[in-house]
């Protein structure tokens, strides 16, 4: 099993950038030291171009790959094009699927159900505050098991480029599945509703 699997909090940093059409986030652990990475994948020349000139991302399809220190896949995340709600298809390193995550509202606080395969619910992601900035991981029974937390870049970076910071924290009694989903969820957030503000729109 991966050591991204047994950390209970991780810092997701995003790289920085002016224009941003592929995304790249180092994973840190509370020392600081780098234990993986998310990447975008699946993207042409002409795919990245057409992204920068403006907003066609929500009618595209993207996929972030979640890479541990020593570079083996640990997740994979695929969000098809959508027209108002997105849908993120959950894969494990070895490519077979595990379930989704699907948004359920897009007014007020966002709120995403987390499903397996045949639909059986796992918990939820419900934003904090209509901003979409924190989100608590509920299962089931509405028990929290982990929160996702937005960090605050500086002015400079907020204003200027397109870099996000999050830090994903998770029970330690949380094990399997649901642990798989906890570090999905925390890319999944970026895929499912930061991913169309891109380019130079």
């Amino acid at each position: 099993m991966s050591d991204l699997l047994t950390r209970d909090r991780l810092m997701f940093k995003q790289k920085t950038k002016i224009i941003e059409v592929s995304q790249h986030y180092k994973i840190k652990d509370e020392e600081g030291n780098d234990v993986g990475e998310i990447v975008q994948e699946n993207q042409s020349a002409l795919k990245k171009f057409v992204r920068i000139l403006g907003d066609v991302d929500q009618y595209m399809t993207h996929t972030l790959s979640v890479y541990d220190s020593a570079g083996a896949k640990v997740v994979e995340l695929t969000r098809p094009r959508k027209f108002v709600k997105s849908k993120v298809i959950v894969k494990d390193g070895s490519g077979g699927e595990v379930g989704q995550i699907v948004q359920q509202n897009v007014f007020g606080k966002i709120r995403f159900d987390l499903e397996d395969t045949s639909g059986q619910s796992l918990g939820m992601i419900k934003a904090e505050n209509w901003r979409a900035w924190n989100f608590s991981i509920v299962d089931p029974t509405d028990r929290e098991i982990g929160r996702i937390t937005k960090q605050w870049e500086g002015l400079a970076r907020t204003m200027f480029t397109t870099a996000d910071h999050y830090m994903l924290e998770v029970d330690p009694s949380v094990q399997g599945k649901l642990r798989l989903f906890a570090i999905a969820s925390a890319s999944a957030i970026d895929l499912a509703l930061k991913q169309d503000s891109r380019g130079l729109s």
